[in-house]
């Protein structure tokens, strides 16, 4: 009983691990098709999970949730990989094609994963384990691309919103990056709750 719960907790947090480091590669190898090769130059385009640690994020965060929630909430990061933005060959949508490769990737993930969970279920071909990994490797990403999606910095989705913003906006960013992680755990405390389960839950319902 206890080797089992032991188990699901550890591949749970090789699961969040690996959809990190694969968030962070596709910001890498965006860069790299659009002309920058500091990712490439750093050795950061690698599954290599001791390239991405960062020990809060990556390590002790995944655990702490892991075994405090037992399994049913499991979130972190991994160093971002770094880009030179002055590198990429198309100027005005680079940071945003580089900042939506990360939440792509967790997409594309999650579409597999419930294409062969689904097609493996109706051809029978499946056991319940194989459910349970695909029901959880789903939800990781599919979270993991809709938090990122959010336009506050330092998010994914803030890059995308600046680089879709008319230059006569350039205050709202600057201000947005200053005071940016402090309206980050804002939103986390106060509407957390609320986006975990009336915006991810119902996108996690409609890939199961």
């Amino acid at each position: 009983m206890i080797i089992g719960a032991l188990m699901q907790i550890i591949a749970q947090i090789i699961i969040v691990l690996f959809s990190i480091i694969i968030h962070e590669i596709s910001h890498g190898y965006a860069a790299l098709a659009l002309g920058d090769k500091t990712a490439k130059y750093a050795g950061r385009l690698t599954l290599n999970p001791v390239k991405h640690i960062d020990i809060f994020g990556t390590i002790i965060l995944p655990i702490l949730l892991a075994v405090g929630t037992k399994g049913a909430f499991v979130f972190g990061w991994a160093k971002p990989v770094p880009y030179n933005p002055y590198n990429l060959s198309n100027q005005k949508w680079g940071d945003a094609i580089v900042a939506g490769a990360g939440p792509l990737s967790n997409i594309i993930i999650a579409t597999l994963f419930s294409i062969l969970m689904h097609a493996g279920i109706s051809a029978g071909l499946v056991n319940q384990a194989f459910v349970d990994i695909s029901v959880f490797v789903i939800a990781v990403n599919v979270a993991l691309a809709l938090f990122n999606l959010l336009p506050i910095p330092p998010l994914d989705g803030s890059k995308i919103l600046f680089g879709i913003l008319p230059y006569r906006y350039m205050h709202i960013r600057h201000s947005l990056e200053r005071y940016g992680f402090f309206v980050l755990l804002g939103f986390i405390y106060f509407f957390g709750n609320y986006f975990f389960g009336y915006v991810v839950g119902p996108v996690i319902g409609l890939f199961l």
